[in-house]
């Protein structure tokens, strides 16, 4: 068969993105404990190089894979889990329906890739199971009390108290007192419910998103003690990007709208802590407090 050039183009492209899928699952499917996860990766990791054999025979052409994103997405894989690398790389691949269409208009087994792909994908989803995301209910716990305590914190502590130094130690009390509050209330909670959660596992999820989060609230404070104005202003524009990167971790992973948690999560905190700078200044002035 005679391929126009923009045809054979998008072939070509297919079989470059077949042949770095295949590394891709290949290399995952031998990272994975679950036994029946690890043989559907594998299966579609040969699937993917049997769509680069079907390629070849129209191209004509070898294809070397992309190893860049190879090794890219399954450092992903490894750092931030299998759910998130995964889904990360099928995102990438809606951009291709259109070039199938296309394609298929011309080669006929373009409609059954597209067909098998979209099955995979499927596949994934129904297989997809880490701890990690099983407890992502309880690093949301963490993250969002944090947030919000200790921004609003943070923001009232700043105008009553006025002094980096003092301002970081009781956000550090306070944080640290409130993280193993919150990991014993959740390892309680956990145990009382009729979950698959581990209690003790769902408790340290807990403490250690509240205990990250209030570090890195914290930090400024101590970095520069003098100029807590700024420092305030550091802390919550950190605690608008943690809100940005776990909402668009938590949206890759499991699905969910990022424009709808991340308003939600940046505007309850960004409140607290305008409404607790309002009263640490109405504190101030009525106990006459000058530091």
């Amino acid at each position: 068969m005679q391929l126009s050039e923009d045809i054979r183009q998008k072939v070509i492209l297919f079989q470059q993105t077949e042949i770095t899928e295949y590394h891709i699952y290949k290399r995952l499917s031998k990272r994975i404990k679950s036994e029946e996860n690890a043989r559907i990766l594998d299966q579609i990791a040969e699937d993917e190089l049997r769509h680069y054999k079907g390629w070849l025979e129209y191209s004509k052409e070898e294809v070397q894979p992309r190893w860049f994103f190879v090794w890219f997405y399954y450092i992903v894989s490894i750092v931030f889990g299998f759910t998130f690398g995964v889904k990360l790389m099928e995102m990438g691949e809606q951009t291709a329906q259109k070039n199938y269409a296309d394609v298929a208009k011309v080669i006929p087994e373009a409609a059954t890739y597209q067909h098998e792909e979209d099955k995979h994908e499927k596949q994934l989803i129904e297989m997809l199971d880490e701890e990690r995301l099983q407890y992502a209910g309880s690093v949301v716990l963490g993250l969002n009390d944090a947030l919000v305590e200790l921004t609003g914190a943070l923001a009232g502590l700043t105008l009553a108290l006025q002094n980096g130094k003092l301002i970081a130690l009781s956000g550090l009390i306070t944080g640290i007192a409130a993280s193993l509050s919150m990991a014993a209330s959740e390892y309680l909670s956990t145990r009382s419910e009729a979950t698959d959660k581990h209690p003790v596992r769902a408790a340290v999820y807990t403490g250690i998103a509240y205990i990250t989060t209030v570090t890195l609230l914290v930090l400024p404070y101590l970095i520069s003690p003098t100029t807590f104005y700024i420092d305030l202003a550091i802390a919550l524009s950190t605690a608008v990007i943690i809100i940005a990167v776990f909402n668009y971790y938590i949206s890759v992973a499991k699905g969910e709208s990022f424009r709808e948690r991340f308003i939600e999560m940046a505007g309850l905190s960004l409140s607290v802590a305008a409404f607790s700078f309002v009263i640490g200044y109405f504190i101030r002035q009525w106990l006459g407090i000058e530091i």
